[in-house]
């Protein structure tokens, strides 16, 4: 079943999720004041149209609220997108992702209603230096403020311990929720018996301050 998004800004951030979206199959309403972005996207959204999303006469004439999930993408205007998301959530919109520009800015806009708050460069930032500090991190995401989950190639220590033996878990506090092997097999939810081969990557989960420790000891 077909679900329906409306993308406010469609500049690189909100651009790129809103062309994600089309590639999956879904409905898609891509809004800008730019008429040569929404140009961009006339022949592939859904709909595309140029409007003001801080009037709230011209977003209840665009029907928002009938959609399911909002993407508040707006640039560099915080003003814009916390008025933006102020009207989104008096039109009763049921679930609303905004991106911040700072942390001060992710806390307005929860305290407004937004659902979910991004912030790409940050986290794209955060992942980047991980993988710089460690070659052992291959990927990281935040989940909160303290927790995380990060993509680890297995060392050749590794190699042949169960992990009963490695105990992770006990050691260092992280937890291992699946291991990649050859790029297509996944073992989901791994056994304390199960053995690492040469070459797996582990996903672990866990407190940052307990996967720095895990990174440490694997360099």
């Amino acid at each position: 079943m077909k679900k329906e998004f409306t993308v406010i800004g469609l500049g690189r951030f909100g651009g790129s999720v809103c062309r994600e979206l089309i590639d999956a199959g879904m409905d898609v309403l891509a809004i800008d004041r730019d008429e040569d972005r929404v140009n961009e996207f006339a022949q592939i959204a859904t709909q595309a149209v140029i409007a003001d999303t801080t009037d709230e006469t011209v977003m209840r004439k665009l029907g928002v609220r009938n959609f399911e999930h909002v993407i508040v993408a707006i640039g560099e205007d915080i003003q814009g997108s916390i008025l933006t998301t102020i009207i989104l959530k008096e039109l009763g919109v049921k679930t609303i992702t905004v991106k911040a520009q700072n942390d001060l800015h992710e806390k307005v806009l929860l305290k407004i209603g937004a659902t979910h708050v991004v912030h790409p460069e940050r986290d794209m930032a955060k992942r980047i230096a991980h993988h710089m500090i460690s070659n052992n991190i291959l990927d990281y995401l935040e989940l909160s403020e303290e927790f995380s989950i990060a993509e680890v190639a297995s060392t050749t220590e590794m190699a042949g311990n169960s992990l009963l033996d490695l105990n992770v878990r006990a050691k260092y506090g992280v937890t291992i929720v699946a291991i990649k092997r050859n790029k297509e097999n996944i073992i989901i939810s791994p056994s304390a018996q199960d053995v690492i081969q040469a070459g797996d990557t582990l996903i672990i989960i866990g407190a940052d301050e307990a996967i720095n420790r895990f990174e440490q000891d694997l360099q």
